[in-house]
């Protein structure tokens, strides 16, 4: 571009080609003179007559640069490589391979530059959305030199620069001949655009540079969105034909988190559209999407639970949704300013928000149950005898009460028989029977089966292989009597694989 020469050219392509070759070559005759110092690398002298070879391939690659390119620079290439192969062919090369092409965006960004590399910009105006919040709009810097090569006088520069800040593109932009466009050109349209780089051209782009390279090339091919299966088939294709070592294929839109962009939302939050446009500066901040919380309504169903575990007492209050979902947790014990007491209510705090911010409740009873600290002991729950704590037994309960299709928790659905100290038929069964089901009320008394609560019993368990298998193993499973863990079934007796200990077999 800053030569004035479109990317998707013969002239751009040799140019390509040309600086390539003499940078290639610079590093192998640096090479050569070191090992004329300290000596060629381990194995050369099992591999000279190879690595000549290719030594020469190299140099017979540069007749096939286009010689659309700079002839000087192509000219320059020819007596470099002679002399690549004349100093090579007496002392050999300290090293086997000198080169590849890096990634490109990120040390371009990093350096003030638009690109360092053999990507083209990525459009000569975009948006960058910061981790931290905000946007950055990035202008092409090399529009002002490319202008002023092109022939072009300060002002109606200046003009062509003004035009492309208000409108992210150049398209249209005023004295601006259209032949020139072709120059400017991107790989990605601009927002008020239509023109940018045809996919076959960063292919072509590849093949220019590959011949006078030992490994392979980081870019990106970028095509647009409306790209077939067969497109994408014959750029592989197209790129093992030209010799290419490695290819990467984008296809525009098929990321749902893009760190560039090439135009601005209008709407008042000024979040980036979908103009995406990522490469490898991918790895630069991406976008932050706010998460979505779940509130529950105002007035809502809520479950009460009183539990004792070693003669500490507590009460659980779970907020409902109104499909039954649990989505907050009140824990109350002891007195209020205790220790206990504030810990318990920032547990269930968290556990509230976790709830509501989509955190499955599976995952939050899996990863508290069986907590081992103080208080602990038997409990009056006939459901769980022993608590290794308090956070144990709230992770247990929820799991026996909300997860009845767990595998772990597969006694957890209510049982058709009031229990001793319940309330009776018609007290509590209304409240019951919302959870159970929210949408349609049994007109009969009764505590309704949890299993029908929508999202709850129908959930498929999510542990698989040998997690599976101890969790069935525990679902009737004592603790252990020497140090409190969940035993597992060992025969007709069962073994605390905490500890080692066996109850009753050895």
């Amino acid at each position: 571009m800053s030569a004035g020469l479109p990317y998707d050219s013969e002239a751009g392509r040799g140019l390509c080609g040309s600086i390539t070759a003499i940078m290639h070559g610079a590093a192998n005759y640096a090479s050569a003179e070191m090992a004329a110092v300290v000596g060629p690398f381990e194995g050369y002298a099992d591999n000279e007559v190879p690595m000549l070879n290719v030594m020469r391939m190299h140099r017979e690659a540069v007749e096939q640069i286009d010689d659309a390119g700079p002839p000087e620079l192509k000219q320059a290439a020819r007596e470099l490589w002679e002399g690549v192969l004349e100093i090579g062919e007496k002392h050999g090369f300290r090293n086997s391979q000198v080169t590849v092409l890096a990634p490109t965006g990120t040390i371009s960004f990093m350096m003030d530059c638009d690109t360092t590399g053999i990507e083209p910009d990525i459009a000569l105006v975009k948006y960058k959305q910061l981790a931290g919040g905000g946007m950055l709009k990035l202008v092409n810097n090399t529009v002002a030199l490319s202008l002023s090569n092109l022939g072009y006088t300060a002002s109606q520069v200046e003009a062509i620069i003004k035009y492309i800040g208000a409108n992210d593109t150049i398209e249209g932009a005023p004295e601006l001949d259209p032949a020139h466009l072709p120059v400017f050109d991107c790989a990605f349209k601009p927002a008020n655009g239509i023109r940018s780089i045809r996919w076959q051209a960063h292919v072509a782009m590849m093949a220019a540079a590959q011949p006078f390279l030992s490994g392979a090339i980081s870019k990106t091919v970028n095509m647009p969105s409306d790209v077939t299966p067969k497109d994408i088939a014959e750029a592989y294709f197209w790129g093992w034909e030209l010799g290419l070592k490695a290819i990467a294929i984008y296809r525009d839109g098929s990321k749902q988190s893009q760190p560039l962009n090439t135009k601005q939302d209008d709407s008042s939050k000024g979040q980036a559209t979908a103009e995406a446009v990522p490469q490898e500066v991918q790895t630069v901040e991406r976008i932050v999407y706010k998460p979505h919380r779940e509130r529950l309504e105002d007035t809502r169903q809520s479950l009460t639970h009183k539990f004792s575990i070693s003669g500490h007492e507590g009460y659980l209050c779970v907020g409902l949704y109104p499909d039954g979902r649990p989505g907050e947790i009140f824990i109350t014990m002891a007195k209020e300013g205790s220790t206990i007491g504030g810990i318990m209510d920032s547990f269930g705090t968290a556990l509230s928000i976790a709830l509501q911010y989509g955190v499955p409740l599976e995952v939050l009873v899996n990863k508290f149950s069986h907590t081992r600290f103080e208080p602990m002991g038997h409990t009056t729950n006939k459901d769980i005898r022993i608590a290794k704590s308090v956070v144990d037994y709230i992770a247990r309960w929820l799991g026996l009460t909300f997860l009845s299709g767990h595998p772990e928790f597969g006694r957890g659905t209510a049982s058709s028989q009031p229990e001793a100290g319940s309330p009776p038929a018609g007290t509590g069964a209304p409240l019951v029977a919302a959870i159970a089901s929210p949408r349609v009320l049994p007109t009969a008394p009764g505590v309704a089966d949890p299993v029908s609560v929508k999202g709850i019993g129908a959930r498929p368990s999510r542990l698989s292989g040998p997690t599976d298998q101890f969790a069935r193993f525990q679902s009737d499973a004592p603790s252990c009597d020497n140090c409190g863990s969940i035993t597992v079934r060992n025969g007709n007796c069962y073994l605390c694989h905490n500890c080692g200990n066996s109850m009753g077999c050895s």
